[in-house]
């Protein structure tokens, strides 16, 4: 399948000490936001029953994000890149223990407001995420040596897609059994475990090769850096398209209730799907690398990932949904690694954390406008037709971009990891 390159120790980063605290801190945290995400999106519908109202709840985390974005990538260069995470992490904490108390106080609060306060939660969330991104994928990269960077990738992209997966199922079952409050409560407990690992990597200190420049240049410096590297701009702008016409996440609600019929508890399998697909392909990745031919397989998989999306709005059974699913997740988790890969090779340390807030303004931001966007598409087209409209334009996309950006079909990373 891909060619195998770099190191024969698929294991090899699991051996460093600090990364194991890292990634399963990060399994931990992923667990619950996803969880979470799972319980609030569905609530929000219960609530409002408007499926404009789901695509919101992206638009309400989206907007900090993306306004935190490049100051955030500036902190996480200029200061300790793990007290920059962890603090992110305790503001993730402050909005899980709202939402818990939003649920038990479910019919005086959100009756008298509606979903008004869920939606300050996310608005809360989008700008801890902001400031968590470039931090920890700039902290990674300190933990690990050059030789690693796509091994690093895969099992960080393996250990998240496993939270992912398990988080929306177990959201979805404590919900559908338990009731809200109860999932609520393990999500504040999977991130209270998360923040007290984050604290046990050691201390890194921050890039003393910094230039010494106007703060609102500093803040421009990895902008034009990403505009400047047209490989680094078209695998990020590449990703950014598929995620925000091809996803079909903001919408799954909706599919489980009004077509699939499958519930809560259905609901936790499908938002699950992607992630689980994730997970095979990335087991893959880490024996053999998408290293040599690198852009064929980021052109190919993301086409594919449109392809399979289109045939999930078409399809009307459960079980066949979910494998559409499960393979779109193999095929878009292909693109994360080799995206992941080239900014961390391509990326002086000195800038990671501002190149790093540029990475997750293309492809992080694109999820929640992405979920906007399938909102308002629903609105206006329907259901079926808005998902099917996103799955053929992300495509479509994907083809414009192999001839308009040359470079993306000759990426090879084999050299470029052994330098």
């Amino acid at each position: 399948m891909f060619a195998q390159s770099g190191s024969n120790d698929a294991y090899a980063v699991l051996k460093i000490k600090d990364f194991r605290s890292f990634i399963i801190a990060r399994f931990l945290l992923t667990f619950g936001v996803q969880m979470q995400s799972v319980v609030v999106g569905w609530q929000v519908y219960e609530i409002t029953h408007d499926v404009l109202s789901l695509g919101l709840i992206g638009l309400a985390e989206a907007i900090p994000f993306i306004f935190s974005a490049i100051f955030a990538g500036y902190v996480a260069d200029r200061y300790d890149r793990q007290r920059v995470m962890s603090l992110a992490v305790l503001v993730y904490l402050a909005g899980a223990i709202l939402l818990f108390v939003f649920s038990l106080g479910y019919h005086s609060l959100l009756v008298i407001f509606g979903a008004k306060p869920l939606y300050v939660v996310v608005f809360l969330t989008g700008i801890a995420r902001a400031f968590f991104y470039p931090s920890q994928l700039s902290l990674m990269a300190q933990l690990v040596p050059r030789k690693l960077y796509a091994n690093s990738s895969t099992w960080n992209s393996t250990i998240w897609h496993i939270a992912a997966v398990g988080g929306p199922a177990a959201g979805g079952m404590i919900f559908g059994f338990a009731g809200k409050e109860y999932a609520y409560a393990v999500v504040v407990l999977f991130v209270i475990f998360s923040f007290l690992l984050f604290k046990r990597i050691g201390k890194y200190p921050r890039n003393h090769n910094l230039k010494d420049e106007p703060f609102v240049q500093s803040l421009s410096t990895g902008v034009k850096f990403v505009f400047g590297n047209k490989v680094i701009l078209g695998a990020l702008s590449l990703d950014m398209f598929a995620v925000l016409f091809g996803g079909a996440a903001a919408m799954l609600p909706v599919f489980a209730s009004e077509i699939l019929f499958v519930g809560p508890q259905g609901l936790g399998f499908l938002r699950a799907a992607p992630a689980f697909g994730a997970i095979i392909m990335a087991l893959i990745l880490a024996y053999r690398p998408p290293l040599r031919k690198a852009g064929i397989y980021l052109l190919t998989t993301v086409g594919l990932f449109g392809l399979f999306i289109v045939a999930f709005a078409i399809s009307k059974n459960f079980y066949i949904s979910i494998l559409l699913l499960t393979l779109s997740g193999m095929a878009d988790n292909v693109s994360v690694i080799i995206r992941s890969t080239i900014i961390q090779i391509m990326t002086p340390d000195s800038m990671r954390g501002r190149v790093a807030a540029v990475n997750s303004i293309f492809v992080g931001s694109s999820n929640e406008i992405g979920s906007f966007e399938s909102g308002l598409a629903a609105k206006l087209m329907g259901l079926v037709p808005s998902v099917i409209f996103g799955g053929g334009m992300t495509m479509l996309i994907t083809g414009g971009m192999a001839k308009l950006i040359p470079q993306l079909r000759e990426i090879d990373l084999t050299e470029k990891t052994n330098n």
